[in-house]
């Protein structure tokens, strides 16, 4: 007999998660069933298997919710994958409102406070960073070059001076330009982002007299503009503005701030089987807390929605967000339809090799980033919220640029679960939660925090805590994400459009 093998995680389930790798012929207490089953094949830790018997074209219950059907009849203690399931899921869907009220929680005057920087318009950030934003990708490698000069010559002075790489900005029409625009100009109102080096080519779609309309009104000093055609060494020009850039960052002391100044970002990337059950629930736990002392939280992926969209539907904060809700995953339906793609056509590989096997189970593991809390508003790709809350932002589920589109959203801090691990890091600390404790031990270099712990009898609301701890020191400048010391920070555009 073995203790803590799995976990069910709604009564009515078909199908328990193994917590270890689980051996053919080994007997297997469901203790939330209060009975023994012998597993009749191998099971991974991180897949699913059967707790009871689940005939040929019946749901497969997992969350209490559907994660597919089931294509033959699959006994009790089989092994549960794509095999033997497949999505549910169809085509377009319609939706009707319905509200559900049990979502609502209180606002409170905020009780938790980190040393920030407070800026001119009243944001705060959590970093005195100078950030270089080329227009266009011509010029990365200069923009390179000049961001490494920089940080030699200045970079005791303030928190570091970075820039990051993108192939766009020249060669685009419509959407693709705009998207490119809207993004970078996102960018540039960074509040971790002191200062800001915009440099240019001079013959790209995107050039800087355009540009400038984009980023908006800002503060005088704080932003920089640089033509490189137009000057005889884009090098010496470019480190007298970044000095100047300096000079009007130092001005800047961090001092105590509320957290409801805060907002952070949720994202999952290589998920396993354990996703939904450790590291996503924990993010969840993290959205409710920063949203219940006024602050926010920023959930994006969108077609790692889709089959949980509803859930996120129901808890709209009005009509009206519920029908932005609503064009947010039609709209990305449409986007797939267009290009003659399968909508449903996820999860990803490693995805189903840590033991997800349909969109379904990937999305109601996914959307538990969000919480409980009432989403108040939904926002275009590369635009900036604009409310405090659970926010939805329009962006596919890649993780360089969903990231991004989270950190042009106005996000600090990117909370961002794994069971794959990954190093790659945002313009913004990213904090890699390992969804199990080997991935945690195994790549140190990668993971900032370990949520695996939570199988192993860890409490969730310790482990809230001490993640809350590590968060404000975070915002505080006392630490610093792997993403960080390692400067791996990264930004990708969405394309969707033809290039000249």
């Amino acid at each position: 007999m073995s203790l803590n093998a799995s976990i069910l995680l709604h009564e009515n389930d078909g199908a328990a998660v193994a917590l270890r790798d689980i051996r053919m012929g080994e007997t297997i207490l469901i203790e939330e069933l209060s009975k023994s089953i012998k597993a009749t094949e191998d099971i991974a830790k991180g897949h699913k298997f059967a707790v009871r018997e689940i005939a040929q074209g019946d749901n497969v219950l997992k969350f209490g919710y559907s994660i597919g059907i089931a294509t033959e009849h699959i006994m009790e203690g089989s092994w549960i994958h794509t095999h033997n399931v497949k999505t549910g899921l169809n085509g377009l869907l319609e939706y009707s409102y319905e509200p559900d009220r049990a979502s609502n929680q209180p606002i409170r005057e905020s009780s938790f406070y980190f040393d920030g920087y407070v800026r001119e318009n009243g944001e705060a950030g959590i970093r005195n960073e100078i950030w270089i934003i080329n227009t266009v990708g011509c010029i990365n490698k200069t923009c390179e070059h000049l961001a490494k000069m920089g940080g030699s010559l200045y970079g005791d002075r303030i928190d570091g001076i970075y820039h990051f790489s993108h192939p766009y900005g020249c060669s685009q029409l419509g959407d693709d330009l705009t998207y490119t625009q809207t993004l970078l100009a996102s960018l540039a109102n960074h509040p971790n982002a002191a200062g800001i080096l915009v440099v240019g080519l001079g013959c790209e779609n995107n050039q800087i007299e355009e540009f400038k309309k984009v980023i908006g009104k800002q503060p005088a000093g704080r932003i920089k503009f640089l033509t490189s055609q137009e000057v005889d060494d884009e090098f010496e020009v470019g480190m007298e503005l970044i000095g100047e850039l300096v000079e009007y960052a130092e001005q800047f002391k961090r001092q105590p701030v509320p957290v409801s100044k805060l907002k952070i970002g949720l994202k999952c990337g290589g998920s396993d089987g354990l996703s939904g059950i450790t590291g996503n629930p924990l993010a969840g736990m993290i959205s409710d807390w920063i949203i219940s002392e006024g602050g926010t939280s920023i959930l994006t992926e969108v077609p790692e929605m889709f089959g949980a969209e509803t859930i996120l539907m129901n808890r709209a904060a009005n009509e009206e967000v519920f029908h932005k809700i609503v064009h947010l995953i039609n709209d990305f339906k449409e986007y797939f339809i267009r290009h003659g793609q399968e909508i449903y056509e996820n999860p990803s590989p490693g995805n189903k090799k840590g033991g997800i096997t349909t969109l379904e189970e990937k999305s109601l593991g996914c959307t538990q980033k969000g919480g409980h809390s009432i989403v108040q508003d939904v926002v275009p790709y590369g635009e900036k919220v604009k409310v405090t809350g659970l926010n939805l932002v329009q962006s596919p589920g890649n993780d360089l640029i969903s990231v991004t589109a989270l950190a042009a959203a106005g996000a600090h801090i990117v909370l961002f679960t794994t069971g794959r691990g990954t190093p790659f890091g945002g313009p913004v600390p990213t904090v890699k939660i390992s969804t199990n404790t080997e991935l945690a031990h195994r790549k140190k270099n990668w993971i900032d925090f370990d949520a695996g712990r939570l199988v192993d009898g860890v409490k969730m609301e310790d482990l809230t805590d001490e993640l809350i701890e590590d968060l404000i020191d975070l915002a505080s400048g006392k630490s610093r994400t792997n993403n960080e010391k390692f400067e791996f920070r990264e930004i990708s555009i969405f394309k969707d459009g033809v290039t000249l």
